[in-house]
């Protein structure tokens, strides 16, 4: 396999592929550390508010949001609190959304019933998942296969990313009612890929290809292509280090830490976007097959400060959430805002 691409603050630009300067649009403002973004089938979007546990409702488009529900026992410390969102894929039988948060005693998946306006109380699908100030993961995802997908973060116990017992440091692929898919890659374990730090980033490309972004420690951030069962080396490689006779599999790309922190993921026809926090900044990627292609381009670059999300919109922009107002940014007047991507 070859080297990963590697970019680094040099490597920064201000243009997009065509050379233009991107073209944004604000959707919506005066969000509280949000988290995540889930589109229904109507077009509305559903946000996470990780400190309050609460679930907003925007209109198509954009605009002013409105509380669908407020989850109850979510417990934010740190970096937990209420993270990912998902629609299922079947919502317009099921009327079901997924959210990932932390209690009192675990990280754990739930999932409820929307009804118009009225959000039914929340059911257990996983349990149990160890939770800590740091390294929660908590990006949840459907792929292709209608099953659900969920980056696990090591929660600072970096040990468990190569225990396999251990869900933590992992990503998990289960079905929506929580059980355990017969041809997930460890028999019996939803594990779907190990040696993981904390993946925040899920996204599939145009042929069904899992794409995962996950923050390195001191010194590379990483994209990689997953591929089931496959270990992808933390903790004992960070970045594309010595692959122990091809034990562990290499990034595609990296950044030096202070370049990314790289949050939430997005792919657009061959074009992937990186929400970066630290580097507070967007990074596009070139995708060509299961490669990246040429060199990480970095746009938004320090414009809106911390960048938390990248979602695919359903009218074909991307939706980019920042993340200043969640203790570790600089808000400026109207943050936290999703910005629209043409």
């Amino acid at each position: 396999m070859p080297s990963p691409l590697r970019a680094g603050a040099g490597d920064a630009g201000t243009a997009t592929a065509n050379g233009a300067a991107p073209q944004t649009r604000t959707v919506a403002d005066g969000l509280a550390a949000p988290w995540d973004i889930a589109f229904l089938p109507s077009g509305e979007a559903l946000v996470s508010e990780r400190d309050s546990g609460r679930i907003l409702r925007l209109p198509v488009g954009g605009g002013t949001p409105s509380t669908v529900t407020t989850l109850p026992g979510v417990v934010h410390q740190g970096e937990s609190g209420l993270l990912g969102l998902a629609v299922s894929p079947t919502f317009a039988r099921d009327q079901l959304v997924y959210a990932y948060y932390t209690t009192s005693s675990d990280n754990r998946i739930v999932r409820f019933r929307l009804d118009g306006n009225h959000a039914e109380a929340p059911t257990p699908v996983l349990t149990g998942l160890a939770h800590g100030v740091i390294h929660n993961g908590g990006r949840i995802r459907f792929g292709p296969d209608g099953l659900l997908y969920a980056g696990i973060g090591d929660t600072g116990v970096r040990a468990n990313a190569q225990i396999l017992a251990s869900r933590n440091g992992k990503i998990l692929r289960i079905r929506p009612d929580g059980t355990i898919p017969a041809d997930n890659p460890f028999p019996g374990s939803p594990v779907y890929s190990l040696g993981h730090r904390n993946v925040q980033g899920l996204a599939w490309d145009s042929a069904g290809r899992l794409w995962a972004s996950e923050f390195g420690q001191d010194r590379f951030d990483e994209i990689n292509l997953i591929v089931p069962g496959g270990n992808y080396g933390w903790p004992v490689v960070e970045g594309d280090g010595d692959t122990d006779g091809g034990r562990y599999r290499r990034p595609l790309a990296t950044w030096p830490v202070a370049d990314a922190s790289p949050s939430g993921i997005a792919i657009r026809s061959t074009t992937m976007y990186v929400a970066a926090l630290r580097g507070q900044r967007l990074w596009e990627l070139d995708l060509a097959g299961a490669t990246v292609r040429g060199t990480p381009r970095a746009v938004l670059n320090g414009v809106d400060g911390r960048l938390r999300a990248a979602v695919s919109a359903p009218d074909g922009s991307v939706w980019v959430l920042t993340n200043n107002t969640d203790g570790r940014g600089d808000p400026k007047p109207g943050d936290d805002r999703i910005l629209a991507l043409r």
